[in-house]
């Protein structure tokens, strides 16, 4: 296995639409191990191929506190969305930027397992909210862009800030 290295905002690669995983393979499962061993580095809670320049949609997760529910996604859709709530957000992509973000409080996907397996799973809380983040990047679309302009263009000087300040 291996780091990957992650994309970060605005990289405009982050912006690319991911496209379908033809077909589950020993890459595919190579590249969702080197994914969950990133995140885990990171540290994260998710990760989207799209994160690190890969634009297959394909998304790991592990929400549990000791980072033994590692979850693979391939091809995952949100087939229903129910309530709303709000709640502080991070990513990988834009590091050490926390904004509030609202979202469906349960969502229900449906996608690939690691094995190539189709499963649908109903989630709320944390791991309903890391659902909807990732398949966000899958889109092409990074949490700030739930923020308003002014938020955006923060933010973007606040990373700028921090990339001249680490040099």
């Amino acid at each position: 296995m291996a780091l990957l290295p992650i994309l970060h905002y605005p990289d405009l690669r982050l912006h690319t639409k991911a496209l379908p995983v033809a077909e589950v393979d020993g890459r595919i499962r190579a590249l969702a191990a080197d994914m969950a061993e990133t995140m885990y580095a990171a540290p994260g809670i998710g990760l989207a191929a799209t994160q690190v320049n890969e634009h297959i949609r394909l998304v790991v997760i592990d929400v549990s506190e000791d980072k033994t529910g590692l979850l693979t996604f391939i091809n995952p859709q949100i087939i229903e969305k129910s309530g709303q709530c709000e709640g502080e957000e991070g990513c990988l992509s834009v590091p050490g930027i926390y904004e509030t973000v609202q979202r469906a409080e349960r969502v229900k996907v449906r996608a690939l397992n690691a094995e190539g397996k189709p499963f649908e799973m109903e989630a709320d809380g944390l791991l309903a909210v890391c659902i909807q983040h990732e398949l966000d990047h899958l889109e092409g679309k990074v949490f700030v862009q739930h923020l308003s302009q002014l938020k955006q263009t923060r933010i973007k000087a606040r990373i700028a800030k921090l990339a001249r300040e680490s040099m």
